[in-house]
């Protein structure tokens, strides 16, 4: 998100949370135009989340401190001492993984005490935002104790396979670029559409 009327809009479909990316190479960077006290009337309904790549952790607790958000989400290849640096400092945090057939799912396991939440997304070189899934069947390898969001090009026609899901440890599910009209500003209509499908089937 970036555009305060597209945040707006979004926010009346009340998600459950909101993320903004300070990636400077990202097509979606926020920038400088993040409105503080914009931002702050949609708490604490909505939970806001600042995402990151590979960013020094000094810039990060600063940005986290000046807009009060909720997790601080790591798109990067972050190593679980910077992760346990952060939540030492009162962060909560989200850590990304991109997803691929050969992926060491015994990765994640110095990561477990460190982070609150893992998101898997499909890999790419890019950290993301390829509109692109995976194969969610690979889910079933995951025997972790931590809960995931899942992610990678999911659109309204996943809704079905959404709800077919059945792993102990899904929380939720992210999306974003099936639902843009262009980089950062969505399509408020089709978001709609989706949740109202997600909820009422």
């Amino acid at each position: 998100m970036r555009e305060s009327a597209n945040i707006q809009a979004v926010a009346d479909l009340k998600p459950d949370l909101m993320g903004f990316i300070f990636y400077p190479k990202s097509k979606r960077y926020v920038g400088d135009n993040l409105n503080l006290s914009f931002l702050q009337k949609l708490m604490p309904q909505i939970e806001t989340v600042g995402v990151f790549v590979n960013e020094s952790l000094e810039k990060v607790v600063e940005i986290s401190q000046k807009y009060c958000f909720a997790f601080i989400q790591l798109h990067g290849n972050e190593l679980p001492e910077y992760c346990s640096d952060l939540k030492n400092k009162g962060v909560k945090i989200i850590k990304a993984f991109g997803i691929h057939s050969g992926f060491d799912w015994n990765s994640l396991l110095p990561y477990q005490n460190v982070c609150d939440y893992f998101l898997f997304d499909t890999n790419t070189k890019d950290y993301g935002g390829s509109g692109r899934k995976f194969e969610w069947n690979i889910l079933d390898k995951y025997h972790g104790s931590i809960s995931f969001f899942l992610s990678g090009g999911i659109g309204v026609e996943d809704v079905d396979n959404i709800l077919s899901l059945e792993h102990p440890n899904l929380a939720g599910i992210d999306i974003n670029s099936r639902f843009e009209i262009e980089p950062g500003l969505k399509e408020v209509k089709l978001l709609k559409d989706f949740l109202n499908k997600i909820k009422t089937t």
